[in-house]
């Protein structure tokens, strides 16, 4: 067991009783958390800082959590809703990072959980050795050498036992911050409009809660001065807005439509996008819809109040919304999301550039789009759009990949051949 300082907060009360070494995160034994835990309840920002940092490389590493994550919330959580201590709401982000990983896998449609339980049960009844026959059987179903290659890599790369590990690892953290939200509830009305944004933020991944989460969280909109409390909040009604509720939510959200600050109307636009035809009745509510998103995926403004969601940047969300508006509105939709693109640089590129591609040819397929003079014009102007992204973006491997998925060339340079642009 770890030994820990008596007189630490009562937020860590019963943290030497986990038996940390016997926890696993991605570096091995977990005997380094307890530390970590009372760094973050340090008053020196720096230490705090350093922390921070190193929990999401250990018990989140770059998405993943592991044994030792779940143990840890419960830690997290008492120390988020301590008023005393600094730094909560940064705690209060990290819980939702380490129930859901990175967001914007759950965007814009919210957390399936169902299908995420359902497929960790469904792993768990598999029989390994039936699986492993399956990836033979495949293995030798295939054409050439490469494609040979490519199934021989995918069936070594298969280990049941690791695999069931890690699924049933991330829905433990999923679970033990979904146990916390009775005691986060309160903090929605917290002194601290961090805190506030924090708290809601947390409470828009557990669609299983909604019933207790959505009666704290409606007030807190018509209560609610700060433009990024207030935005956070209407995104998250409408994460947990359903087919039986839509309809009466949308009631609720659609007067911030008109709100005098921009983030606001972005983010009942957004909450109002989710919901569907509940909440986009009249022809005029949907236009006005499409215009915030549209807005938001353009070029942020430096001076709008910060919104957690997606890393608080608005326009990969905001093209993601837009997608769920391709049947009303596809033309506008399409032109939007790639005069979006056309302004990002690196890693923000990726979903943006997901979006727009989804608008353009639908979902993705290995065949590609065909020949560059029979696409539509709105495709060609993205596909030319993507090709003009500087070295910034195309120096990641995951930026080629989603390409790869739509069947259009890579590098660059063949992109643009296929464009019939000049060479660079």
């Amino acid at each position: 067991m770890t030994e820990i300082n008596p007189a630490l907060p009562a937020a860590l009360s019963g943290l030497d009783a986990v038996d940390w070494s016997a926890l696993t995160h991605a570096y091995g034994p977990a005997d380094d958390v307890p530390a970590l835990l009372c760094a973050l309840c340090s008053p020196d920002a720096e230490q705090r800082h350093q922390a921070l940092d190193a929990l999401y490389g250990n018990i989140f590493h770059q998405g993943s959590r592991y044994p030792a994550t779940a143990a840890a919330v419960p830690f997290l959580a008492r120390m988020a809703a301590d008023p005393a201590l600094p730094g909560r709401a940064a705690h209060l982000e990290l819980l939702a990072a380490l129930a859901i990983g990175y967001d914007e896998a759950h965007l814009p449609g919210g957390v399936a959980v169902a299908g995420w339980r359902a497929d960790v049960e469904e792993v768990r009844a598999q029989d390994p050795e039936a699986v492993r026959a399956e990836y033979d059987a495949w293995v030798e179903a295939a054409t050439d050498d490469k494609e040979r290659r490519m199934r021989e890599f995918r069936r070594d790369m298969y280990d049941h036992d690791a695999q069931l590990e890690a699924m049933t690892a991330e829905l433990a953290a999923y679970d033990a911050v979904r146990g916390e939200i009775p005691a986060l509830l309160p903090l929605l009305g917290d002194a601290d409009a961090a805190v506030r944004a924090g708290t809601a933020y947390v409470l828009a991944w557990f669609p299983e809660a909604a019933a207790e989460s959505l009666p704290r969280l409606l007030p807190l909109l018509e209560g609610e001065g700060e433009p990024a409390v207030l935005a956070t909040a209407l995104v998250t009604v409408g994460l947990l807005g359903d087919g039986e509720s839509g309809g009466e939510l949308a009631a609720r959200l659609r007067p911030f439509l008109v709100a005098g600050e921009p983030v606001v109307r972005w983010a009942a636009a957004t909450a109002l996008s989710r919901l569907g035809a509940e909440g986009l009745v009249e022809a005029a509510l949907g236009e006005r819809v499409l215009a915030e998103l549209v807005a938001g995926a353009g070029e942020p403004r430096p001076d709008a109040p910060r919104v957690p969601f997606h890393e608080g940047d608005p326009r990969g969300y905001s093209a993601a919304s837009l997608a769920l508006l391709a049947d009303r509105f596809p033309t506008e939709a399409l032109d939007a999301v790639t005069d979006g693109l056309a302004a990002t640089s690196g890693p923000a590129s990726f979903p943006v550039a997901t979006a727009a591609l989804r608008l353009a040819f639908g979902e993705p397929g290995p065949d590609g789009p065909g020949a560059f003079a029979e696409l539509t014009g709105p495709q060609r102007r993205l596909v030319r759009v993507l090709a003009g992204l500087d070295q910034v973006t195309w120096q990641w491997a995951n930026f080629w990949g989603i390409l790869r998925s739509w069947g259009l060339p890579t590098p660059r340079d063949a992109l643009r051949a296929y464009a019939g642009l000049p060479e660079e």
